[in-house]
């Protein structure tokens, strides 16, 4: 927010104000990128840096290394062992110093744990964060009572703003932050445990010199200070662009480019932004901002908020309304409960800090929803749902803030939101019978298919469909599932499915053309039936592409589904479920990829023939599965054969040469020499054990048979 009001003051003074002084002042920054930036568009030049050290009493810095094997943070996951070295690092600046002790941690998951560590500590251990009750945060920021003991603050980065902790003498930093990030593909946010950057670990360190001389001891080796950043991420990289997308739009530079910023944009985000105020109807589709976007602007909230209170207000009323949206722009205290309806009714109640907040800030916004036109208000009395109750009324206005956040319950459990994300409750939650739910709050983390309902409200079909309607769409679906066709008229509210019926007849037969494809994708050709003439036919044309390569097609699983189109037609046209598929003969569909248009085709059975006639006159199946072609044949069968038989063009098979029982006897690929030197070893092996066979002592000349001797001398 700080650096766009920035842009526009300087745009101003570029434009309308050219006496206008602009000072940035920061204790961290980037002075030097300021400087440029203030005068980046006026060409005045660097704006002159005026660098001041302030009053310290100065602080000395330790370095507390954690022991090794401590493993590096991931989401909110935090290795349970750093922080016992951070509670034990704690422990020993309480023995060596004297003065309270502030302890910087990431989260308050960490400061709950690290306080169960200390519970046995002769101090009084305060939890500070932003969720902190106001007692809480009142004790801190007033001080030990005279004569009390020492106090030990464990803080998120919450305390490394400029405000002064009184009796802080000793800073304990963890080394770690928790930075937001955003899924702009789903609306949903997360949280990221980082190394704490250079310029935050000052601002921590400088807490303990603000009354004393300080002294700082920081839970990481000295040598990693090199490998942190100068300065934290820049918000406008990770953060929801949709506010920021909104004012720039409202200026009259929807994207950005001609503002004096620091950090671009990033261009997804603000994609991602201007969807978002496009479906709530604050910018047209040039991304200028409309009359409704500019009276959204206005409101002083999220613009899915804005969207809610304008449109929530005629139906349910502008003061419930208001208590809603409310309720959604600071999200209430975990022990509110995750839900919204009855969060609402405790925030009624309430007398800490937060009910404060919250009322005067439901105040502020009946005001501005009221005095925003008839769009957003009849009157402040509300329309039609404005006798509903709580659960009804707080259910619709946060559908209106986040309707692709609608989730409709699964049989299996949980939930499924439109966006298509799913979603689950905490144990023991309340709304876990409820049919449809709209998520105020949620977030999931980058290990996790479905997100975590923190916060959400009880809603209806009715109210879904209300509230995302522009999700709402109707039509055939045709695809693959659970191993058929399956086709369908469905009516959708994004991803969740409302009403189903099976098309019998009437499916689009190109939806369920590419529904078998799909099926064969992911199933493979074993859909088809393969005869085994066909799985012949596919070997074989796989071995010339292999050994001859162009026109002869690869056989490959992957390469035939590419080109499935082109040799399973008209059969797959005419196919309309999986069974259809079982009765293609694939090796009929095989011969379509032959290359006819070159004449080779003709030249199939020459160059791979499915049988080789031996000099018996046996015609033998060749076996195309291997490396090389393989010619199985009984032995005697091969005399008198001194070349080996050969195929495409000059590859030799092969040989198997099989004993009278059909056994493997020996294996060549060259039987001229197999003929003279290893014919005599295996004659001398099965003479004996097969002395009805023919075993000559020149094979090269004798006279091939499929007979034994007895029946050869008879034929003769």
């Amino acid at each position: 927010d700080a650096d766009t009001a920035m842009a526009f003051l300087v745009d101003v003074r570029a434009t309308l104000r050219p006496e206008l002084n602009l000072i940035a002042a920061s204790a961290t920054t980037d002075a030097e990128a300021w400087s440029q930036l203030l005068t980046v568009l006026d060409g005045t030049g660097p704006a002159p840096i005026v660098r001041s050290k302030g009053e310290t009493h100065g602080y000395l810095v330790r370095f507390a290394a954690p022991p090794a094997g401590v493993r590096p943070s991931h989401g909110t996951w935090v290795d349970p062992a750093l922080l016992r070295h951070v509670a034990a690092t704690v422990r020993l600046a309480c023995e060596r110093h004297q003065g309270d002790v502030l302890c910087f941690l990431p989260g308050t998951g960490e400061i709950a744990r690290t306080a169960g560590m200390l519970a046995d500590l002769d101090a009084d251990v305060l939890q500070l964060h932003g969720r902190a009750p106001t007692v809480v945060q009142d004790a801190v920021l007033r001080g030990a009572e005279p004569g009390g003991p020492r106090r030990v603050i464990l803080a998120t980065s919450v305390a490394e703003s400029s405000l002064t902790v009184p009796g802080v003498r000793i800073v304990v930093d963890s080394g770690l932050a928790r930075e937001p990030r955003t899924d702009h593909a789903r609306g949903l946010g997360s949280l990221a445990t980082v190394p704490v950057s250079l310029a935050a670990a000052t601002q921590r360190s400088g807490r303990s010199g603000r009354e004393g001389f300080g002294i700082v001891y920081r839970c990481w080796a000295e040598a990693d200070d090199g490998r942190r950043s100068r300065f934290p991420s820049p918000e406008i990289e990770i953060a929801d662009l949709a506010s920021f997308a909104l004012r720039t739009a409202c200026w009259g530079d929807p994207t950005a480019e001609g503002l004096a910023l620091l950090d671009p944009p990033p261009a997804g985000a603000m994609a991602a932004a201007r969807s978002v105020l496009t479906s709530v109807g604050a910018v047209d589709e040039e991304g200028r901002a409309t009359a409704r976007g500019v009276r959204m602007s206005r409101l002083g909230v999220h613009p899915r908020l804005a969207r809610a209170l304008i449109d929530g207000s005629p139906e349910v009323g502008a003061r419930r309304a208001a208590e809603v949206v409310a309720l959604l722009s600071e999200e209430p205290p975990r022990e509110y409960g995750d839900d919204l309806a009855a969060a609402w009714r405790a925030a009624r109640r309430g007398t800490d800090g937060y009910g404060a907040r919250w009322k005067a800030e439901a105040r502020r916004l009946e005001r501005s929803a009221t005095e925003a036109g008839p769009e957003s208000s009849r009157d402040g009395d509300g329309g039609a749902l404005a006798g509903g109750g709580e659960d009804v009324v707080a259910g619709l206005v946060t559908a209106y803030a986040f309707p692709e956040r609608v989730a409709r319950a699964r049989e299996s459990g949980g939930f499924l939101m439109v966006s298509g994300t799913g979603a689950e409750l905490a144990d023991g939650s309340g709304l876990g019978s409820a049919p449809w739910l709209a998520v105020a709050v949620a977030d999931r983390t980058a290990r996790s298919a479905t997100a975590r309902v923190r916060l959400a409200a009880v809603v209806d079909e009715e109210v879904a469909r209300a509230a995302a309607g522009h999700l709402l769409a109707s039509g055939e679906e045709v695809h693959w599932e659970d191993g058929d066709v399956v086709a369908r008229s469905v009516s959708r509210l994004g991803a969740v499915e409302l009403t189903a019926r099976p098309l019998r007849d009437g499916a689009d037969p190109g939806r369920v053309r590419a529904a078998l494809l799909d099926g064969l994708r992911r199933e493979g050709l074993g859909l088809l039936r393969w005869s085994r003439e066909s799985e012949e036919l596919r070997l074989r044309l796989a071995f010339l592409h292999r050994v001859v390569g162009d026109p002869w097609p690869e056989m490959a699983e992957g390469a035939l589904l590419d080109r499935a189109d082109e040799w399973l037609e008209p059969e797959l046209s005419r196919a309309r479920r999986r069974a259809d598929l079982g009765r293609i003969d694939a090796g009929q569909a095989l011969g379509r990829l032959l290359p006819w248009a070159t004449g080779e085709a003709g030249r199939l059975d020459e160059l791979a023939p499915e049988r080789i006639e031996v000099p018996s006159g046996s015609r033998i199946r060749v076996d195309y599965g291997g490396e090389q072609p393989v010619l199985a044949v009984k032995l005697q069968e091969m005399f008198g054969l001194a070349e080996t038989p050969k195929v495409a063009g000059g590859t030799p098979v092969v040989v198997h040469l099989l004993s009278p029982a059909g056994r493997p006897a020996a294996v060549t690929a060259d039987l001229a020499s197999f003929w003279r030197d290893g014919y005599r070893a295996v004659r001398a092996e099965l003479r004996g054990r097969y002395p009805k066979h023919p075993w000559p002592e020149d094979p090269a000349g004798a006279e091939p048979t499929r007979h034994t001797s007895a029946r050869l001398r008879r034929e003769r």
